[in-house]
Parts: structure tokens; C-alpha cells; sequence
């Protein structure tokens, strides 16, 4: 009997004290944290949260209740917030606070990635390109950060063309904030809508894959979005401002930017500026490649909140750059002026199912120059001052259902474009005569839409419905006389639909399957209709364009497969794009206007083609202190007609990075690798040219002194690789690659107050 209540005793006495050591544990008391709408500060009721073991969804007044720990990640999602989770200090933080905030996700369901600018609250401290990136003067290099984006250079150090999935040029859709963008004046795209984007107030950059965001336009390949910083409203009038500086060894590179702001409780209004300048750097093998640039903005914003429902928001933008090297082109960018300004109000209702409604309106002009007056030897003068002019309205509503939400209303975009080549022959039995080559022709296209955007929760599944009817009315307005020899007709109107359905579901705790399925149409643009006899494209035969070209259409298939645990998360993306009436470009009999042009392509419709490739990005949590990040991008682009490989798209990209923080978060490192494979499936009919593979490996540390002064440093290219993107235009008729940066050292010192 005492052998079987001897067990039983030193089993009960273990228990106790198993109960005794876990008593706190089960006495803590559930802590409650509110989430909110970053721009009304209301609760948002709804949010699905897993937390370890615990899981749920918020109440009407948004808040959860959590046994937290010093380990546990906290997962979010709601179908208008999106997804985010807070690390065990963020969730501390949080808890701390009583409360976080989340602003809406508008971009619905479609594939995106998001590069996040903004380094403010303890969370975003995380991303410490942030403020580097701000300073950049080319707001379409950070597109680089993304291996799915690569970009077309003709210069050196300005003018990144972004490149997605193959898409290029208006195949994009390129807007701030989902309406405002700009044209290039230059036929040659020396200043690209991107390029004309001003980062001072620039929160994230969303890049939605794929023809599914038919919110803002038609982009048949995809959408690069800037998304401007939110008003801040405080309940005490104050001042704030940053300044900041960087400058670079390699082409003696200084970046500037700087804001002021005064905030109150119903305004937000300031100035800001920015100026760089740089000059000729050296490659990995120590030479020199042409690279002086001045680029510079000076804008202003109000934010105004007119009363608790009406937000007005005004924003004028100053851009100008001088003397920029373009030596894959004939010319250089001598001077490039623009005026970007926009006008936005927001009508916010309660108590309705119209929720909000936004009306903004915006005009851009640009003033490009480009000549051949600092080129020597030269056998003629040439300059060809160049207007585009971009304006634009939108109108959308915002209903918020039982059991979905609903986006709908009308927008209007006008693009012109005029200019004329002067050509002055100074050399041989010629000297003295002047040309006239009119290459715009005063063309213009106006873009009348409706768009729609439902999102509808049906059980575990969220889906989204998309679809876009769109007039196309294009004309030149002073057509050439050659020009309208060869096409009788210079006027034309297209009405393109498009169409796009999504459906998301979560596969269990830890995966999730998104499909996604659209058809899109774009009719051709102000160069592929209008341009009248210039070498605009990969090779040196000058193009004309044709006013009757069909609109191209894009069938498109997107997989992604998500997964995600409390330290790791992997997406996967799998597309594939059939594309009809595809717009390209065929050799001619026509005579070139250049004796150094071997003769001229005209733009017409290819009949089929395809794409088709993957994305990959992974995150890790390693431990406290150490993360990781892979991210890897391929497209295979092929003509069906031809059997040959679509020229300009780049080769397979792998990104790894592993970030640190220690000395209680304060010093932030990082180490970046970049592999980029051979491109050998080259188009042989454009005289497009093999590139080899390459690595890059770049360092970085930062640090704040204070609680206004942050310090970073590091260096680029630390093994002195020599080479080239395969997206880099060559250089002279003998074709030079047009190599990138050496070895780099950079320091940044930012400055911001309060």
C-alpha cells in the first residue's frame, strides 16, 4: 500500500508545483489593444488576429484582448486593411500605448509588393533605407528595390525606365496617389513619368502586378502607385522638418532634401525642396563613364481639414534638371522644367452606406531640351525643344456594405505633345542649311473611364471584381506632311474594356492560395501613334509611328501561394500573359531622315505573343536581432509569330539581405546580395545583344545620436564588380556597354525635429 501511495503523493506534490511555478501565468490579466483608422482614428471593428494560441476578431470599437509574452509575434488581416503583424516589441509598444494604427489598403486583392519610405514610429525604424531612398533624385531607381522591376537606362545616372514582367513604356500605368502623372516630352524618354515624381512626401510605392488594377487606369503589364504621406493633425499647433544629406566617392554625388511644416488641429501645410548634383564616376575596372547630372525640386502642400467630414488637399511641385549625360543617345538633357500640381477633396459620411467620396484634379507640364552642343566632334548642331502637357480629373465613391465594399466612379486624362528638331549642318558642301523634323506633331489623347472595384467576403474566400470601360480619342493636331502622306487618317477613337476577378482564401493556420484572372486593352500611345521619323527604340533605325494601330490585349493569369508562421513567411507567384495584337515594330522600305539611321521601323501589331515567369520573396525572423530576406524574379517573353524571344526583358534576379539591430535597437547593419544571371535569350531581329551574369554585395550601418540625429554609412559594390544591366542602352555605333558604378562609399546625415 505505501508503494502505490508513495507514487501517488510524489505525483500530486509535482502537480502542485507545476501549478504553483504556471499560477501567474494563468492569474495574468487579458490586456486590451484598440486598432485604428490611420485617418479617422476610429475602431475598426473586424480585424481577424491570431496571436500564438490565441486567435479572434476585434469588436465594434476595434479592440482585442491578449495574454502577451516577450516572444510571440501578433498576426493582423482585415479585407479593407490588408495584412501586418507587430514582433514581440512592437506588440510591447503597442500594448503599452493602448492602441495602433492601420490606414486602408485601396489597392483591393491584386498581386503587390509595397516598398515602405517612411521612417517615423518605432516600427518603420525597421526599414533603414528609408530616409536614403527619400534622398534619391530619379524616384524610379527605388523601383530597383523590387527584383520584379528592373529599368531601361540611357543615362548613367537619371531617367530609370521601369521594366515589369517584360511591360515597358505606357504598358505601364504610372500615378501618384492613383490619378496624377506626367508624359516624357523627350521621344527617347530621357525624363520618364517616374523621373518627374517628387520622394520629399512620399510614403510607399505600391507595385500592383499585373493588369488587375483597373482603379487607376489600364496598365496592361501593371501599376506603380506613389502614395503620398497622410495629413497629420495634431490638438497643439507645432513645427516640424527634416533635413538631410548624402554624398557618394564614386562621382562625387551630393544628395539634399529638406522640409518645414506647421500642423494644427485641422491643417497640415509646408514647403520642401531638394537638390543633386554628380559627375562623371569610375567603373570596377577604374573608368571613366559620362555621368553629370543637377536635378532639383522646390513644392509646397496644404492639407486642410475644413470640418470633421471635408479634407482638401493641395499640392504644387517645382521640378527642374540641367545638363544631364545621356551617351547611349545623340543628345543630352540640357534642361528639363515641370509643373506638377494637383487639387483633392474628400467627402467622409457616417451612418450611410456611401462612405466617402473624392473628387481631385491635376495638371502637369514639362519643358525638355535636348541637344548635341557639348559633343565633340560633331558633324551638325541638332536641339529639339519638346512640351508635353498632362491634365486631369476623378470622381470616385466609396460604399461599405454588410458583406463587402464597392469602389466606382469616372476619371479623365488628357496628353499632348509637341516639338520640333532643328538640325544645322556645319560640316561638308551642306554647311549652313537648316532642317526642320516636326516629330510630335501637336498630338493629343483623351482618356474618358468608368471603373469599378467590388470586394465580397463569402465565407473563408474574399472575392475581388474589377472591370474598366474606357473612350480613346487621339489626334494630331499639325501632322507632318510626310507623315500624313503615308496615313491619310491622323484621327482615331478606340473603346477599350477590361475586366479582372480575383479570389483569396487561407488554406489552414499557415497557408493561403490567391488566384487571379483578367483581360485588359490599351490602345497605343502619343509615340506609337505620332512619332514622326526618330530612333527611339533598342536599336538605331528611326520610327514612325501609326495612327490607326490596333489596341493590344492582355490575358492574364496570376497564382500566389502564401505561406506564414510566426517567424517566417514565403510568397510565391506564378503568371502568365497571352497577348494579341501585341505592339511592336517591323523594318521598312521608308528613307531615314539621318545619314547615319540604317533605315526606319514603323509600329505595328504582332498577332500573338506570350509571357510568363515567377516571383518569390521569403522572410525570416532569425532570432531577437537578426532577419533575413530572399526575393527572386524571372520572365520568359516569346513571339509566336516570329518563334523568337521578345527583346528587353531581363534576366533572372536574386536578392538576399540580412538586417540586424543591436544596442537596444539603436545600431541598425545590414549586408544586401545581388546575383543576376546571364541574359543569352536575346531578339536577334532588334540587334539586342547578350549580357553576362554578375554579383554585387553592399554593406550599411546606421545609428541616431540623440533623438534627432541619425548617421549612416556604408558601401555599394564592395567587390568592385564590372558591369552592366542588361536593360543598359550601349554606347556609340560600336556599341559599348554603358558600365555601372565601382566601388561606392556613401554617409547620410538626417536631421528631423520635433
Amino acid at each position: 500500500m505505501k508503494k502505490l501511495i508513495s507514487p501517488a503523493a510524489r505525483m500530486i506534490f509535482a502537480l502542485a508545483l507545476a501549478l504553483h511555478t504556471l499560477y501567474p501565468a494563468f492569474a495574468q490579466e487579458k490586456q486590451s489593444l484598440r486598432i485604428l483608422d490611420l485617418a479617422t482614428l476610429e475602431g475598426i471593428p473586424g480585424v481577424t488576429y491570431r496571436y500564438g494560441f490565441q486567435k479572434g476578431i476585434s469588436d465594434g470599437s476595434g479592440v482585442i484582448h491578449l495574454l502577451t509574452d516577450k516572444e510571440t509575434w501578433l498576426y493582423l488581416s482585415h479585407l479593407s486593411y490588408g495584412s501586418w503583424t507587430l514582433d514581440p516589441l512592437e506588440v510591447s509598444h503597442a500594448i503599452k500605448n493602448g492602441s495602433i494604427s492601420r490606414g486602408e489598403q485601396l489597392h483591393g486583392l491584386q498581386p503587390v509588393s509595397v516598398i515602405a519610405l517612411k521612417m517615423s514610429e518605432e516600427k518603420d525604424k525597421k526599414i533603414l533605407i528609408s530616409d536614403q531612398e527619400r534622398l534619391h533624385h530619379d524616384a524610379g531607381a527605388i523601383l530597383g528595390l523590387d527584383p520584379a522591376v528592373s529599368g531601361i537606362r540611357k543615362s548613367s545616372s537619371f531617367g530609370f525606365d521601369p521594366v515589369m514582367r517584360g511591360f515597358k513604356y505606357d504598358q505601364l500605368n504610372i500615378v501618384v496617389n492613383g490619378l496624377q502623372s506626367a508624359n516624357a516630352a523627350c521621344p527617347n524618354r530621357m525624363d520618364p513619368p517616374t523621373s518627374q515624381v517628387a520622394l520629399n512626401r512620399i510614403r510607399e510605392v505600391e507595385i500592383l502586378k499585373g493588369p488587375h488594377a483597373l482603379r487607376y487606369g489600364i496598365g496592361l503589364g501593371g501599376t506603380i502607385n506613389y502614395i503620398q504621406e497622410a495629413p497629420d493633425f495634431t490638438s497643439t499647433s507645432g513645427v516640424y522638418g527634416r533635413l538631410s544629406s548624402l554624398f557618394e566617392s564614386n562621382g562625387d554625388v551630393w544628395r539634399n532634401d529638406a522640409r518645414v511644416g506647421f500642423q494644427g488641429a485641422n491643417y497640415d501645410i509646408g514647403v520642401l525642396g531638394s537638390y543633386s548634383l554628380g559627375s562623371d564616376y569610375l567603373d570596377g575596372d577604374g573608368n571613366p563613364v559620362p555621368g553629370n547630372f543637377k536635378r532639383g525640386t522646390l513644392g509646397l502642400y496644404a492639407d486642410l481639414q475644413a470640418s470633421k467630414k471635408d479634407l482638401f488637399q493641395v499640392s504644387v511641385n517645382r521640378n527642374f534638371a540641367r545638363d544631364v549625360d545621356f551617351p547611349s543617345l545623340g543628345m543630352d538633357l540640357r534642361t528639363d522644367d515641370t509643373w506638377m500640381a494637383s487639387v483633392k477633396h474628400t467627402r467622409s459620411f457616417t451612418g450611410r452606406t456611401l462612405s466617402q467620396w473624392t473628387n481631385a484634379i491635376y495638371f502637369t507640364r514639362v519643358d525638355h531640351l535636348m541637344d548635341n552642343l557639348l559633343r565633340e566632334p560633331r558633324m551638325m548642331d541638332a536641339a529639339t525643344p519638346a512640351i508635353t502637357q498632362n491634365w486631369g480629373f476623378r470622381s470616385e465613391g466609396e460604399w461599405k456594405f454588410d458583406q463587402g465594399k464597392l469602389f466606382a466612379g469616372i476619371d479623365f486624362k488628357e496628353e499632348a505633345a509637341d516639338g520640333t528638331r532643328t538640325r544645322e549642318i556645319t560640316m561638308g558642301p551642306m554647311k549652313g542649311k537648316i532642317f526642320y523634323d516636326n516629330l510630335w506633331q501637336d498630338s493629343q489623347i483623351r482618356k474618358t473611364g468608368l471603373f469599378a472595384n467590388y470586394l465580397l467576403p463569402l465565407g473563408g474566400t474574399v472575392i475581388s471584381a474589377s472591370g474598366r470601360l474606357e473612350v480613346n480619342q487621339a489626334v494630331a493636331n499639325n501632322p507632318a506632311e510626310e507623315f500624313a502622306q503615308l496615313h491619310n487618317q491622323v484621327e482615331n477613337t478606340q473603346l477599350n474594356p477590361g475586366f479582372s476577378i480575383g479570389a483569396q482564401r487561407d488554406l489552414g493556420k499557415a497557408f493561403s492560395l490567391g488566384i487571379w484572372a483578367a483581360r485588359v486593352r490599351r490602345s497605343g500611345s502619343l509615340l506609337e501613334r505620332y512619332i514622326n521619323s526618330l530612333a527611339v527604340g533598342l536599336d538605331p533605325w528611326e520610327l514612325v509611328g501609326d495612327p490607326q494601330i490596333k489596341p493590344e490585349t492582355n490575358n492574364e493569369l496570376d497564382l500566389v501561394l502564401g505561406y506564414s508562421r510566426e517567424k517566417i513567411s514565403l510568397e510565391l507567384t506564378l503568371f502568365g500573359s497571352y497577348m494579341t495584337d501585341y505592339i511592336s515594330s517591323v523594318k521598312t522600305d521608308l528613307k531615314p531622315r539621318l545619314a547615319t539611321s540604317p533605315g526606319v521601323r514603323q509600329y505595328v501589331n504582332v498577332d500573338e505573343a506570350v509571357k510568363t515567369g515567377f516571383e518569390l520573396n521569403f522572410k525570416q525572423q532569425l532570432s531577437a536581432h537578426l532577419s533575413q530576406t530572399l526575393g527572386v524574379a524571372y520572365t520568359y517573353g516569346k513571339d509566336l509569330i516570329l518563334d523568337a524571344p521578345l527583346p528587353e526583358i531581363a534576366p533572372l534576379d536574386l536578392r538576399y539581405g540580412m538586417r540586424g539591430h543591436f544596442l537596444q535597437g539603436k545600431l541598425q547593419s545590414g549586408i544586401n546580395l545581388r546575383h543576376v544571371l546571364a541574359q543569352e535569350r536575346v531578339s536577334e531581329a532588334f540587334g539586342e545583344g547578350q549580357t553576362p551574369g554578375f554579383t554585387l554585395l553592399d554593406l550599411d550601418a546606421s545609428y541616431p545620436i540623440g533623438k534627432m540625429l541619425l548617421i549612416k554609412g556604408g558601401v555599394q559594390n564592395l567587390l568592385g564588380e564590372t558591369y552592366y544591366e542588361h536593360l543598359s542602352r550601349p554606347i556609340g555605333t560600336n556599341r559599348t556597354p554603358m558600365y555601372a558604378p565601382g566601388r561606392n562609399y556613401f554617409v547620410m546625415v538626417s536631421f528631423k525635429f520635433p
